[in-house]
């Protein structure tokens, strides 16, 4: 499986987006907006790690900051329209990516079998 992740994200382009900035803007994507200090956290690295990575995003437009409508010392980082169509283009690209090889090279049966094993995979992530 990570060889598959790997050869996928060496396949955009370069000059893009860094893993981490990729992996940050998904989980605001996904999850919604936080602070730079659960983020490093929830990502495992230092908070000035974190920092140079939403400053990075941020220069692009890619998420914004705001205050917490509940605590207005607190910062949250949100993605932003930009953001989460970067991401949609990303992915868009490796659909295409997985589904030009899986059609070209893998037959109608080999198909069928990884589609089979697809709830495993899944489940095995969610148990990890």
């Amino acid at each position: 499986m990570g060889r598959i992740a790997r050869r996928v994200r060496q396949a955009h382009a370069t000059g893009e987006l860094t893993l981490s900035e990729v992996s940050v803007l998904a989980r605001l994507d996904r999850d919604g907006a936080d602070s730079p200090g659960a983020l490093a956290e929830l990502e495992r690295v230092r908070p000035q790690a974190m920092a140079s990575t939403l400053a990075a995003l941020e220069e692009r437009g890619l998420v914004a900051r705001r205050q917490d409508a509940r605590d207005g010392r607190r910062v949250l980082m949100e993605a932003t329209a930009a953001g989460r169509g970067v991401l949609a283009d990303r992915r868009s690209e490796s659909v295409r990516l997985l589904t030009g090889v899986l059609e070209e090279e893998f037959t109608a049966s080999e198909r069928r079998r990884l589609l089979a094993v697809l709830p495993l995979l899944d489940r095995l992530a969610e148990r990890l």
